[in-house]
Order: C-alpha cells, then structure tokens, then sequence
C-alpha cells in the first residue's frame, strides 16, 4: 500500500491537480497551517462561503447546500495542508505567480482606491497636452490602388495628373470595401478602418489636392482632403476619464516599485551566470 501511495504522488498529473487545490484554497482565505491537525468551522467561515455562494447564484444557500458547501471546504483544507507537509507548493510557478499577484494586490489596494484632485488632472494635461487632445474630423475622398505596392505606386503616377487636371475620381482605382467619400469623419473612425498608418499621414496631408500614394491596412490610396477640422486643445472635463484611468494607473505602478524595492532590500540576491 505505501508503494503504491508513493508511486502515486509521484505522478505528474497527481502533483498538477494538488498544485491546482493549493492554489484554489489560498484564494479562500487565510493559508492554514499544515502542521495544525484540527480544521475550525466557524461561523465567520460559513457565512463567507454562504456569501460567496450568494454573490454566485444570486439567492441564499439552502441548509443541505451549506453542508455540501462545508464538505468541500474541509476537504479543501485536507488537501491543501497535505500537499504543504509534502512541499508540492515549493518550486511551482503557477502558485508562484498566484502569491505574487496578491501581494501586488496587496501593495497597490491603497492606490487604487485613491482618487485624484482636479489639480493633479489638470497637471498631467499640461504636461502631455498632444496625447489627450481630441480627435481631428476629415471629409475627404480616397481612391483604392491596391495591395501590390509596386503596380499601386505605377498607377498612382497616373492617376493623380488625371485628377489634378480636374478628373472625376468616380470609377478609378480598384473596387474596395470602404467608401470612396467620408464626410467629418474622426480620425479614430478612420483609423478603425484603415489602420493607424493612414490616419497618421493625414495629419500633413495637404488640404484641397489630391496626395499619395497613403498606404493603409488594405494596399494604397490617393487621397484629396476637402476639409480638417482640427478642434481646440482639450479640456479638463473632455478628457476627464482618461486623465483619471492615467494618473490612477501610474499611481499603482509606483506604489507597486516603491512595494518591491522595499522588500528587496531585506534579500541577498545572488545571480550565477553559466559560463
């Protein structure tokens, strides 16, 4: 019998569903000791897991729910103070990794909590103005050439003597799914459609000619700009979420460097390179 025990925990699949049960009970709450042989119930434990069955199933756990709820709890607890005493838990990235998130979590809680004044918003606009500033509108026409870039760029040359001398761009280039004509259209739209390349070009694109070849996601384009609306640098409340979702991210970026490089300086870290 011990033999076969043995054989069996030296199974890759055996330590794979323990590490999973570990890493499933350290979600649960307090990690247990796994030298303490007694496994406590108590009501602050069963009202958590009624609770979480709640927030799960929308209504209250019924009496013989609960019993299958606490069934599952103390086998949780077996399993996982049993693959403890047998150091399954060392060495494993997956329940690496789970630690690490929960400190990190741990570490950055307070700044995701924090909410930003009105006067650290407004600084980080001033500081990088062009990032948050809003969406220029375009109407303008576009002829597809193709993907082939070589024959495009041939047929360009061309097209665009036939359109400067006052063609109409109706029936040239090549069909596309994409409309030959866009009126105040955003440049993210555009971008959607075309890729971030166009829309970037657009930006020094003159206004009242026909350009290009633009290349886009789909192959290259003459494009003729009738109009660019360019709106005026943008305010506090235009851009307030995103300001918001900015300062609070840099904020749990920096409280997770200053975390990390408090608890490093309490190691000796030693690195061997392989010769």
């Amino acid at each position: 019998m011990q033999e076969r025990a043995a054989a069996l925990l030296r199974e890759p699949l055996v330590h794979f569903l323990l590490a999973g049960i570990v890493v499933f009970a350290l979600l649960s709450g307090r990690p247990a000791d796994p030298g303490e042989r007694r496994i406590a119930v108590d009501e602050a434990v069963v009202d958590r897991l009624a609770n979480r069955w709640a927030q799960t199933y929308r209504r209250a756990p019924t009496p013989e729910e609960i019993d299958g709820l606490i069934g599952d709890y103390v086998k949780d607890q077996v399993y996982y103070r049993e693959a403890l005493r047998l150091g399954l838990d060392r060495d494993d990235e997956v329940v690496m990794r789970r630690m690490r998130s929960k400190m990190i979590a741990t570490s950055t809680s307070e700044a995701e909590a924090e909410s930003p004044t009105d006067a650290e918003l407004q600084a980080l606009l001033d500081r990088e103005p062009l990032r948050y500033a809003l969406d220029p509108h375009y109407t303008l026409t576009q002829i597809y050439l193709g993907s082939d870039d070589a024959v495009a760029r041939g047929t360009a040359i061309g097209l665009l003597g036939r359109l400067r001398q006052g063609a109409a761009p109706a029936g040239m280039g090549r069909p596309a799914p994409v409309p030959l004509r866009f009126s105040a259209a955003p440049a993210s739209q555009l971008a959607s459609i075309f890729g971030d390349e166009f829309a970037a070009a657009l930006r020094n694109a003159p206004t009242g000619g026909w350009t290009g070849p633009i290349g886009s996601g789909l192959g290259l384009h003459l494009v003729k700009i009738d109009a660019r609306k360019v709106p005026a640098a943008p305010r506090l409340a235009d851009v307030r979420p995103r300001l918001e979702n900015d300062w609070r991210s840099a904020a749990i970026k920096q409280a997770e460097e200053k975390t990390y490089r408090q608890l490093l300086e309490g190691y000796d870290v030693v690195i061997e390179q392989p010769l």
